[in-house]
């Protein structure tokens, strides 16, 4: 049933919504408002996840090899305020005690990733397997089997060894196809038997874009027009590379399913009335998830793409476009490549067109889109600056998705939101209404007919946010990071989820809402014990930096209040 049915001018969606449930999109109408009150369907998967780099720590332990990311954090001025994800989560040492928490919440599955440095040092199979690394993920994926939680597990996400940065140049060099292939065949070796579902890439854009164009992550390059094109090439080939290794060695015996996890956040039209802005947002979502997914799923970029850097590439007097082409044996190896579509959604922009003029010294990614991003100051950004809440903006790239691609099986693999404070306050109802209506619009766009099977809220646990490093943080859980046990705590949104998940879904307006009552009152109690519990290290980190900080300072006053309240009262 409809929730906030009423009919207003500027939201005709609302009135078709509370007297259908019609599986055409309609793509010219937008509901900002309405709720829907209903359950999933049975069998669909409820999850959380994390990655390597951003939870494990144990950086250099038990012969793991360096990373990219090893290194490029270990720069100063690199990550804000020179953190590093060295010990980050000790998320290693912690595989029972956080597997617990997955069981706690009643997970369906676990997304987590297998460091490839961790497995193989160098990055070269035939140089070395780490058998420490394999025991590590062999642990781990028992434990999740032990408390029947299925794991889905990404073979690459970021932390390519520096071996095969420094000797190759990394993604820029077509030998990681091969390289990653080996990596990719050893897990299937040792982990298919248990593991059945496998994602190639995590968010390739990022990889190419931001580690080779930009250089804000690692490992730091900034090849400008070119680079994240060169290495998004060498991606996509090494992916499918790695599908028909599976599809051919190991599928037959092992029963399981290859996909990739892309970045598919929204770009809606500035006004939906002009051809201009339309053309302008169909081109920021092809630029992002069409980049890879029109290959995948059709054998080559997507035309605007082509047309776009091809016509750029001429106006700076390049002979060919800066734009890698694929052969024809190559597109059709490409094409079908993904048993299931991961999507990592977590916000929306407004689009309109914009004109760079052209110029070999504007060359760039970003240039090459002629787009304008804007944002609405109404919508709410309590973390990541880039990160707004805007949940009508998810079902509608579903509907995206659904349209262009065929109706993919599709997971979501990312969906969450930071908070960026330095004293984290857990009764985090900002997320709660987050996971609330994000959630809610998926289930709206499975109405629509959007084949989905499975929901992954990013974070399980608060962890190394890149090159943010500490200071945003998207757990469900608190981790405080100053402790050197790493403890862990619950949110509200922690008993909110689980809620949603135990009903597999949202029953009623009543209960949801009971729901969202209880959780804020649970975390009252669960931030006095954060108060309390880590008095001795957090004095330990006074001593050793001399001047303690704000919020280390009301940690101690709201302990010692707490210690004087319980001697009065004895």
């Amino acid at each position: 049933m409809w929730s906030g049915c009423t009919l207003c001018t500027h939201h005709v969606l609302v009135l078709v919504l509370c007297v259908s449930a019609s599986e055409d999109f309609d793509w010219t109408k937008n509901d900002h408002g309405s709720f829907y009150y209903g359950t999933f369907p049975a069998g669909f998967s409820w999850g959380a996840g994390g990655s390597a780099y951003q939870t494990e720590g144990a950086w250099n332990k038990d012969g793991k090899g360096l990373s990219i990311w090893d290194v490029f954090s270990h720069k100063r001025g690199r990550i804000l305020q020179n953190d590093t994800g060295d010990s980050s989560c000790e998320g290693y040492s912690k595989v029972k005690d956080d597997v617990s928490l997955m069981k706690e919440l009643k997970l369906n599955h676990y997304r987590f990733s297998i460091s490839w440095p961790r497995l193989i040092p160098t990055g070269i199979k035939t140089d070395h397997i780490n058998e420490r690394g394999i025991q590590y993920y062999n642990d781990l994926i028992d434990h999740l089997l032990g408390s029947k939680i299925t794991p889905i597990v990404t073979l690459y996400h970021w932390d390519l060894p520096q071996v095969l940065q420094e000797r190759y140049g990394g993604w820029q060099n077509i030998s990681m196809v091969n390289h990653f292939n080996d990596f990719a065949n050893l897990c299937f070796e040792r982990f298919g038997n248990r593991v059945k579902y496998w994602i190639t890439f995590s968010n390739p854009w990022s990889v190419a874009v931001e580690g080779y164009e930009t250089g804000e992550h690692a490992p730091g390059l900034r090849t400008r027009g070119t680079g994240a094109y060169r290495a998004a090439h060498h991606i996509i080939k090494a992916h499918a590379k790695v599908w028909h290794t599976y599809d051919t060695q190991w599928r037959p015996k092992q029963n399981g399913l290859v996909g990739i996890s892309l970045t598919a956040d929204w770009g809606e039209p500035v006004d939906i009335t002009n051809q201009k802005d339309i053309e302008a947002a169909e081109r920021y979502v092809q630029f992002s998830l069409g980049w890879f997914a029109t290959p995948v799923f059709h054998g080559d970029y997507p035309q605007v793409m082509k047309d776009f850097i091809g016509k750029k590439s001429a106006q700076q007097g390049l002979g060919v476009s800066r734009l890698p082409t694929f052969s024809p044996q190559e597109k059709s190896y490409i094409k079908g490549t993904s048993d299931f579509l991961g999507i990592s959604h977590f916000t929306t922009r407004y689009i309109t067109q914009k004109n760079n003029p052209p110029g070999r010294s504007t060359s760039s990614f970003f240039m090459d889109r002629d787009v304008a991003e804007l944002v609405d100051p109404r919508w709410p950004d309590p973390g990541s600056e880039w990160l707004y809440s805007v949940p009508w903006g998810f079902r509608r790239m579903l509907n995206f998705v659904k349209t262009q691609y065929g109706n993919p099986m599709i997971y979501v693999t990312e969906n969450g939101v930071s908070e960026k404070m330095q004293c984290t306050e857990l009764c985090d109802e900002w997320r709660i209404k987050y996971y609330k209506d994000y959630i809610n619009e998926m289930l709206k766009a499975l109405r629509d007919g959007v084949n989905l099977k499975g929901y992954t809220a990013w974070s399980l646990l608060d962890k190394f946010e890149w090159d943010e490093g500490f200071t945003e943080r998207f757990g469900l859980y608190y981790v405080d990071f100053r402790n050197k046990n790493k403890p862990r705590y619950p949110k509200a949104s922690v008993q909110f989820y689980k809620r949603i998940i135990s009903s597999n879904g949202f029953p009623n307006q009543r209960e949801v809402e009971n729901w969202r009552r209880k959780a804020v009152e649970t975390c009252s109690s669960s931030n006095q014990l954060l108060a309390a519990d880590p008095l001795t290290s957090h004095m330990e980190m006074v001593t050793e930096i001399v001047v303690p900080t704000v919020c280390t300072l009301s940690i101690l006053l709201s302990a010692v209040f707490l210690m004087f309240l319980l001697q009065r009262r004895n």
